[in-house]
Protein backbone atom coordinates (compact mmCIF):
# COMPACT_ATOMS: atom_id res chain seq x y z
CA UNK A 1 0.00 0.00 0.00
CA UNK A 2 0.89 3.43 -0.54
CA UNK A 3 0.34 6.40 1.65
CA UNK A 4 0.49 8.69 -1.71
CA UNK A 5 -2.62 6.96 -3.17
CA UNK A 6 -4.26 6.73 -0.21
CA UNK A 7 -3.66 9.93 1.23
CA UNK A 8 -2.72 13.19 -0.35
CA UNK A 9 -0.50 15.57 1.40
CA UNK A 10 0.74 13.41 3.45
CA UNK A 11 4.00 13.88 4.62
CA UNK A 12 7.05 11.85 2.85
CA UNK A 13 7.72 10.77 6.49
CA UNK A 14 5.01 8.83 7.69
CA UNK A 15 5.02 6.02 6.03
CA UNK A 16 2.12 3.27 5.65
CA UNK A 17 2.22 -0.43 6.81
CA UNK A 18 -0.02 -3.42 8.25
CA UNK A 19 0.35 -5.80 11.14
CA UNK A 20 -0.64 -9.11 12.08
CA UNK A 21 -2.27 -8.68 15.33
CA UNK A 22 -4.69 -11.05 16.55
CA UNK A 23 -8.17 -11.27 14.59
CA UNK A 24 -6.75 -8.10 12.94
CA UNK A 25 -4.51 -6.85 9.42
CA UNK A 26 -4.38 -3.31 11.33
CA UNK A 27 -3.33 -0.83 9.65
CA UNK A 28 -0.79 2.35 11.12
CA UNK A 29 0.84 5.49 10.16
CA UNK A 30 4.85 5.80 11.56
CA UNK A 31 7.35 7.96 11.29
CA UNK A 32 10.72 7.14 13.06
CA UNK A 33 13.37 9.15 14.24
CA UNK A 34 16.33 9.55 11.96
CA UNK A 35 18.28 8.87 14.70
CA UNK A 36 17.36 6.37 17.56
CA UNK A 37 20.14 5.30 20.66
CA UNK A 38 17.44 3.93 22.83
CA UNK A 39 14.28 2.66 20.73
CA UNK A 40 12.82 0.60 23.56
CA UNK A 41 11.91 4.43 25.54
CA UNK A 42 10.62 6.79 22.68
CA UNK A 43 7.43 5.17 21.43
CA UNK A 44 4.67 7.58 21.19
CA UNK A 45 0.85 5.74 20.50
CA UNK A 46 -1.46 8.27 19.14
CA UNK A 47 -5.03 6.86 19.06
CA UNK A 48 -7.48 8.69 17.11
CA UNK A 49 -11.94 9.51 17.70
CA UNK A 50 -15.00 9.31 16.36
CA UNK A 51 -15.36 9.61 13.35
CA UNK A 52 -11.66 10.20 12.75
CA UNK A 53 -8.66 7.96 10.94
CA UNK A 54 -4.62 7.98 11.81
CA UNK A 55 -4.91 10.27 9.40
CA UNK A 56 -6.15 12.50 11.71
CA UNK A 57 -2.99 12.40 13.36
CA UNK A 58 -0.85 13.60 10.19
CA UNK A 59 0.05 17.36 11.44
CA UNK A 60 1.94 16.24 14.86
CA UNK A 61 3.83 13.17 13.38
CA UNK A 62 7.06 14.66 11.60
CA UNK A 63 7.45 17.10 14.57
CA UNK A 64 7.20 14.23 17.05
CA UNK A 65 9.46 12.05 15.50
CA UNK A 66 11.82 14.88 14.82
CA UNK A 67 12.07 15.53 18.71
CA UNK A 68 13.99 11.62 18.24
CA UNK A 69 10.14 9.50 19.18
CA UNK A 70 8.85 6.52 16.67
CA UNK A 71 5.28 7.63 16.02
CA UNK A 72 2.67 5.02 15.09
CA UNK A 73 -1.07 5.95 15.15
CA UNK A 74 -3.42 2.92 13.92
CA UNK A 75 -6.81 2.60 12.32
CA UNK A 76 -8.26 1.28 15.55
CA UNK A 77 -11.19 -1.79 15.23
CA UNK A 78 -13.70 -0.77 13.20
CA UNK A 79 -12.16 2.07 11.61
CA UNK A 80 -10.41 3.12 7.99
CA UNK A 81 -7.95 0.64 6.40
CA UNK A 82 -8.14 -1.89 9.60
CA UNK A 83 -10.44 -5.09 9.12
CA UNK A 84 -11.02 -8.42 10.07
CA UNK A 85 -8.44 -10.84 8.73
CA UNK A 86 -11.51 -12.97 7.50
CA UNK A 87 -12.03 -10.18 4.60
CA UNK A 88 -11.31 -10.78 1.48
CA UNK A 89 -11.85 -6.58 -0.14
CA UNK A 90 -9.95 -4.09 1.09
CA UNK A 91 -12.02 -2.60 3.57
CA UNK A 92 -14.18 -4.37 6.16
CA UNK A 93 -17.79 -2.50 6.22
CA UNK A 94 -19.02 -3.44 9.43
CA UNK A 95 -22.33 -4.13 10.00
CA UNK A 96 -25.42 -3.75 12.88
CA UNK A 97 -26.16 -6.94 13.52
CA UNK A 98 -22.03 -8.11 13.49
CA UNK A 99 -20.83 -9.77 16.66
CA UNK A 100 -20.66 -6.69 19.45
CA UNK A 101 -17.99 -8.63 21.48
CA UNK A 102 -15.14 -7.43 19.51
CA UNK A 103 -15.60 -3.84 20.37
CA UNK A 104 -15.65 -3.98 24.36
CA UNK A 105 -13.70 -1.73 26.12
CA UNK A 106 -11.09 -4.15 27.36
CA UNK A 107 -10.67 -5.56 24.06
CA UNK A 108 -9.64 -2.49 22.49
CA UNK A 109 -7.31 -2.04 24.94
CA UNK A 110 -5.76 -5.61 24.22
CA UNK A 111 -5.66 -4.33 20.75
CA UNK A 112 -3.18 -1.53 21.85
CA UNK A 113 -1.28 -3.40 23.59
CA UNK A 114 -0.66 -6.61 21.08
CA UNK A 115 0.46 -3.24 19.40
CA UNK A 116 3.05 -2.03 21.19
CA UNK A 117 4.74 -6.19 21.26
CA UNK A 118 4.03 -6.52 17.52
CA UNK A 119 5.66 -3.34 17.12
CA UNK A 120 8.99 -4.98 19.16
CA UNK A 121 8.98 -3.25 22.44
CA UNK A 122 8.17 -3.55 25.85
CA UNK A 123 7.59 0.27 27.55
CA UNK A 124 5.88 3.10 25.59
CA UNK A 125 6.97 6.59 26.39
CA UNK A 126 3.03 7.79 25.79
CA UNK A 127 -0.06 6.62 25.13
CA UNK A 128 -2.05 9.40 23.43
CA UNK A 129 -5.68 9.32 22.66
CA UNK A 130 -8.18 12.09 20.86
CA UNK A 131 -12.06 11.80 21.96
CA UNK A 132 -13.26 7.81 22.38
CA UNK A 133 -9.24 7.68 21.90
CA UNK A 134 -9.08 9.22 24.81
CA UNK A 135 -11.17 6.21 26.93
CA UNK A 136 -9.23 3.84 25.05
CA UNK A 137 -5.52 5.30 26.30
CA UNK A 138 -6.78 6.02 29.77
CA UNK A 139 -7.87 2.24 30.24
CA UNK A 140 -4.36 0.95 28.76
CA UNK A 141 -2.16 3.13 31.02
CA UNK A 142 -5.02 2.55 34.35
CA UNK A 143 -4.51 -1.63 33.40
CA UNK A 144 -0.66 -1.44 32.46
CA UNK A 145 1.23 1.36 34.06
CA UNK A 146 4.18 -1.12 33.12
CA UNK A 147 3.88 -0.92 29.88
CA UNK A 148 2.72 3.11 29.31
CA UNK A 149 4.59 5.42 31.21
CA UNK A 150 2.27 8.37 30.57
CA UNK A 151 -1.05 9.13 28.71
CA UNK A 152 -1.93 12.02 27.21
CA UNK A 153 -6.08 12.35 27.25
CA UNK A 154 -7.58 14.72 24.74
CA UNK A 155 -11.05 16.43 24.49
CA UNK A 156 -12.71 13.47 26.60
CA UNK A 157 -11.97 13.56 30.30
CA UNK A 158 -11.35 9.81 31.63
CA UNK A 159 -12.86 8.88 34.90
CA UNK A 160 -11.78 5.18 35.16
CA UNK A 161 -12.81 2.01 35.52
CA UNK A 162 -16.87 1.57 36.02
CA UNK A 163 -17.86 0.58 40.33
CA UNK A 164 -18.86 -2.73 40.81
CA UNK A 165 -22.27 -0.85 42.07
CA UNK A 166 -22.82 0.66 38.73
CA UNK A 167 -26.47 0.16 37.23
CA UNK A 168 -27.96 -2.14 34.80
CA UNK A 169 -29.46 0.16 33.02
CA UNK A 170 -26.85 2.55 31.16
CA UNK A 171 -27.43 6.11 32.93
CA UNK A 172 -27.08 7.51 28.92
CA UNK A 173 -30.63 5.52 28.49
CA UNK A 174 -31.86 6.73 31.83
CA UNK A 175 -31.34 10.36 31.04
CA UNK A 176 -31.86 9.98 27.51
CA UNK A 177 -35.69 9.64 28.85
CA UNK A 178 -35.29 12.36 30.43
CA UNK A 179 -34.20 14.31 27.56
CA UNK A 180 -37.26 12.95 25.43
CA UNK A 181 -39.67 14.58 28.40
CA UNK A 182 -38.32 17.94 27.74
CA UNK A 183 -40.23 20.78 25.08
CA UNK A 184 -38.99 20.60 22.81
CA UNK A 185 -37.66 16.91 23.20
CA UNK A 186 -34.13 16.46 22.86
CA UNK A 187 -31.94 13.14 23.20
CA UNK A 188 -28.26 12.35 23.84
CA UNK A 189 -26.30 11.96 20.74
CA UNK A 190 -24.73 8.97 22.19
CA UNK A 191 -27.93 7.69 22.27
CA UNK A 192 -28.57 8.39 18.74
CA UNK A 193 -25.20 6.49 17.37
CA UNK A 194 -26.67 3.40 19.24
CA UNK A 195 -29.63 3.11 17.05
CA UNK A 196 -29.89 0.84 13.77
CA UNK A 197 -30.26 3.87 11.44
CA UNK A 198 -27.69 5.99 12.55
CA UNK A 199 -24.83 4.44 10.24
CA UNK A 200 -27.47 4.79 7.56
CA UNK A 201 -28.35 7.98 8.20
CA UNK A 202 -25.16 9.36 8.01
CA UNK A 203 -23.75 7.32 5.16
CA UNK A 204 -26.58 8.34 3.10
CA UNK A 205 -26.85 11.77 4.05
CA UNK A 206 -29.39 14.66 1.73
CA UNK A 207 -26.75 16.76 1.70
CA UNK A 208 -23.91 14.46 0.26
CA UNK A 209 -20.79 12.55 2.70
CA UNK A 210 -18.50 14.76 1.84
CA UNK A 211 -20.66 18.25 2.86
CA UNK A 212 -21.91 16.28 5.67
CA UNK A 213 -18.12 15.81 7.08
CA UNK A 214 -17.28 19.23 5.89
CA UNK A 215 -20.25 20.52 8.76
CA UNK A 216 -19.62 18.18 11.53
CA UNK A 217 -15.78 18.84 11.78
CA UNK A 218 -17.04 22.42 11.40
CA UNK A 219 -19.22 22.85 14.32
CA UNK A 220 -17.08 21.15 16.96
CA UNK A 221 -14.43 23.48 15.62
CA UNK A 222 -13.26 26.41 16.93
CA UNK A 223 -14.46 28.35 13.35
CA UNK A 224 -18.27 27.90 14.87
CA UNK A 225 -18.88 31.21 16.33
CA UNK A 226 -21.22 29.38 18.91
CA UNK A 227 -19.00 27.00 20.98
CA UNK A 228 -18.17 29.31 24.26
CA UNK A 229 -18.12 26.09 26.85
CA UNK A 230 -18.87 26.45 30.35
CA UNK A 231 -19.23 23.87 33.77
CA UNK A 232 -22.98 22.50 33.24
CA UNK A 233 -24.31 22.60 37.39
CA UNK A 234 -25.45 19.18 37.35
CA UNK A 235 -26.29 16.01 35.36
CA UNK A 236 -29.77 16.14 34.73
CA UNK A 237 -31.39 16.43 31.48
CA UNK A 238 -32.16 20.51 32.06
CA UNK A 239 -28.92 20.85 32.07
CA UNK A 240 -27.36 18.46 29.35
CA UNK A 241 -30.07 20.56 27.14
CA UNK A 242 -27.79 23.77 27.02
CA UNK A 243 -24.86 21.46 25.37
CA UNK A 244 -24.88 22.48 21.60
CA UNK A 245 -27.26 20.12 19.51
CA UNK A 246 -24.29 17.99 18.21
CA UNK A 247 -24.58 16.55 21.89
CA UNK A 248 -28.48 16.67 22.58
CA UNK A 249 -30.13 16.48 19.38
CA UNK A 250 -33.81 17.10 18.71
CA UNK A 251 -35.48 14.12 19.13
CA UNK A 252 -36.77 13.73 15.36
CA UNK A 253 -33.60 14.87 13.66
CA UNK A 254 -30.55 12.51 12.70
CA UNK A 255 -26.88 13.82 12.83
CA UNK A 256 -26.74 14.96 8.71
CA UNK A 257 -29.90 16.89 9.83
CA UNK A 258 -28.44 18.46 13.36
CA UNK A 259 -24.85 19.92 11.19
CA UNK A 260 -26.52 21.05 8.06
CA UNK A 261 -28.45 24.40 9.83
CA UNK A 262 -24.90 25.66 10.64
CA UNK A 263 -22.90 24.24 7.93
CA UNK A 264 -20.20 26.37 6.95
CA UNK A 265 -19.86 29.19 3.96
CA UNK A 266 -18.37 28.67 0.81
CA UNK A 267 -15.93 31.10 2.30
CA UNK A 268 -15.18 29.59 5.05
CA UNK A 269 -14.34 26.17 3.40
CA UNK A 270 -12.12 28.04 1.39
CA UNK A 271 -9.98 29.94 4.17
CA UNK A 272 -9.83 26.55 6.03
CA UNK A 273 -6.09 25.87 6.45
CA UNK A 274 -6.81 23.19 8.97
CA UNK A 275 -9.09 20.44 7.07
CA UNK A 276 -8.88 21.58 3.18
CA UNK A 277 -10.88 20.30 0.83
CA UNK A 278 -8.06 17.66 -0.50
CA UNK A 279 -7.64 16.67 3.34
CA UNK A 280 -11.51 16.04 4.27
CA UNK A 281 -11.67 13.66 0.92
CA UNK A 282 -9.83 11.12 2.37
CA UNK A 283 -12.18 11.08 5.26
CA UNK A 284 -15.07 11.09 2.69
CA UNK A 285 -13.28 8.27 0.18
CA UNK A 286 -12.31 5.96 3.92
CA UNK A 287 -16.21 6.14 5.05
CA UNK A 288 -18.13 5.91 1.63
CA UNK A 289 -16.12 2.31 1.76
CA UNK A 290 -16.19 1.14 5.31
CA UNK A 291 -19.35 3.41 6.47
CA UNK A 292 -19.28 4.38 10.49
CA UNK A 293 -20.79 1.09 12.16
CA UNK A 294 -17.23 0.52 13.19
CA UNK A 295 -16.98 3.02 15.14
CA UNK A 296 -20.72 3.22 16.05
CA UNK A 297 -20.38 0.05 17.85
CA UNK A 298 -18.68 1.73 20.51
CA UNK A 299 -21.11 3.96 21.07
CA UNK A 300 -23.30 0.69 21.28
CA UNK A 301 -21.53 -1.02 23.69
CA UNK A 302 -21.10 2.50 26.34
CA UNK A 303 -25.65 2.29 25.97
CA UNK A 304 -24.89 -1.23 27.22
CA UNK A 305 -23.52 -2.57 30.69
CA UNK A 306 -23.11 -5.55 29.99
CA UNK A 307 -20.39 -5.03 27.62
CA UNK A 308 -18.49 -3.49 31.05
CA UNK A 309 -18.66 -5.60 32.90
CA UNK A 310 -15.28 -6.80 32.64
CA UNK A 311 -13.95 -3.93 33.17
CA UNK A 312 -15.18 -4.07 36.93
CA UNK A 313 -12.52 -6.04 38.54
CA UNK A 314 -10.42 -2.86 38.12
CA UNK A 315 -13.14 -0.22 40.12
CA UNK A 316 -11.00 2.11 42.25
CA UNK A 317 -7.65 1.54 40.48
CA UNK A 318 -6.18 4.82 39.69
CA UNK A 319 -4.12 5.97 37.17
CA UNK A 320 -0.39 6.22 38.24
CA UNK A 321 1.60 7.56 35.42
CA UNK A 322 2.08 10.59 34.50
CA UNK A 323 -1.06 12.21 33.06
CA UNK A 324 -2.06 15.14 31.02
CA UNK A 325 -5.33 16.21 29.95
CA UNK A 326 -5.05 18.35 26.48
CA UNK A 327 -8.31 19.97 24.61
CA UNK A 328 -9.44 22.92 22.80
CA UNK A 329 -10.28 26.08 24.58
CA UNK A 330 -13.70 25.77 22.40
CA UNK A 331 -14.44 22.37 22.95
CA UNK A 332 -17.45 21.22 24.64
CA UNK A 333 -16.60 17.86 24.97
CA UNK A 334 -14.33 19.30 28.24
CA UNK A 335 -17.77 19.80 29.97
CA UNK A 336 -20.71 17.79 28.21
CA UNK A 337 -20.12 15.13 31.27
CA UNK A 338 -21.05 17.44 34.39
CA UNK A 339 -18.17 16.19 37.04
CA UNK A 340 -16.42 14.01 34.79
CA UNK A 341 -13.66 16.85 34.31
CA UNK A 342 -13.01 16.90 38.19
CA UNK A 343 -13.41 13.34 38.53
CA UNK A 344 -10.48 12.95 36.36
CA UNK A 345 -8.43 15.38 38.27
CA UNK A 346 -8.89 14.61 41.34
CA UNK A 347 -9.39 10.71 41.41
CA UNK A 348 -8.85 9.05 38.69
CA UNK A 349 -5.13 10.65 37.88
CA UNK A 350 -2.62 10.52 41.06
CA UNK A 351 -0.01 12.52 38.64
CA UNK A 352 -2.36 14.57 36.80
CA UNK A 353 -0.82 18.44 38.41
CA UNK A 354 -2.57 21.49 37.78
CA UNK A 355 -0.09 22.41 34.86
CA UNK A 356 -1.12 18.95 33.21
CA UNK A 357 -4.72 20.54 32.20
CA UNK A 358 -4.31 22.22 29.21
CA UNK A 359 -6.77 24.46 26.89
CA UNK A 360 -5.53 25.69 23.47
CA UNK A 361 -7.39 29.02 22.84
CA UNK A 362 -8.94 29.08 20.10
CA UNK A 363 -8.81 25.51 19.17
CA UNK A 364 -12.02 23.37 19.26
CA UNK A 365 -12.52 19.47 19.62
CA UNK A 366 -10.22 18.52 16.32
CA UNK A 367 -7.21 20.40 18.42
CA UNK A 368 -4.32 18.23 16.80
CA UNK A 369 -5.59 19.17 13.85
CA UNK A 370 -6.62 22.98 15.01
CA UNK A 371 -3.35 24.01 16.31
CA UNK A 372 -0.83 20.80 15.58
CA UNK A 373 2.02 22.57 16.34
CA UNK A 374 0.60 23.95 20.40
CA UNK A 375 -0.03 20.15 20.34
CA UNK A 376 3.76 19.35 19.64
CA UNK A 377 4.58 21.54 22.45
CA UNK A 378 2.29 19.96 24.82
CA UNK A 379 3.27 16.57 24.28
CA UNK A 380 6.93 17.51 24.35
CA UNK A 381 7.07 19.36 27.71
CA UNK A 382 4.79 16.45 28.97
CA UNK A 383 7.83 13.85 28.08
CA UNK A 384 10.38 16.17 29.30
CA UNK A 385 8.75 16.36 32.71
CA UNK A 386 8.30 13.08 32.86
CA UNK A 387 12.33 12.60 32.05
CA UNK A 388 13.17 14.63 34.47
CA UNK A 389 10.79 13.51 37.43
CA UNK A 390 12.53 9.86 36.76
CA UNK A 391 15.78 11.15 36.98
CA UNK A 392 14.85 12.95 40.26
CA UNK A 393 12.96 9.29 41.43
CA UNK A 394 16.50 8.03 40.04
CA UNK A 395 18.85 10.32 42.19
CA UNK A 396 16.79 10.53 45.28
CA UNK A 397 17.57 6.33 45.21
CA UNK A 398 21.37 6.31 45.05
CA UNK A 399 21.49 9.65 47.12
CA UNK A 400 23.86 8.64 50.24
CA UNK A 401 22.38 8.15 53.37
CA UNK A 402 19.38 7.86 52.05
Amino acid sequence: MSSSTYYPGLPPQIKSRFLLINDLDVHILEAEPEISNTPNSLLLILLHGFPELAYSWRKVMVPLSAAGYHVVAPDQRGYGHTKRRSTPSEYDRITFTDDLTPFRMLNLATDIVSLVYALGYTSVAAIVGHDYGSTVAGHCALIRPDLFKSVVLMSAPYTGAPAPSAPLVSPIRQINEALASLTPPRKHYVAYYSTSEANSDMCNPPQGLHAFLRAYYHVKSGDWDKNAPYRLPELSASSLAQLPLYYVMNLHETMPQTVERDAPSTDEIANNTWLTDTELGVYTSVYKETGFQGGLNRYRCMTDERWSEDLKVFAGKKIEVPAMFLSGQRDWGVYQLPGAMEKMQLETCERMEEGDFVLVNGAGHWVQQENPEMVVECLIRQEAYQDMDQNESLRRQIQPGE
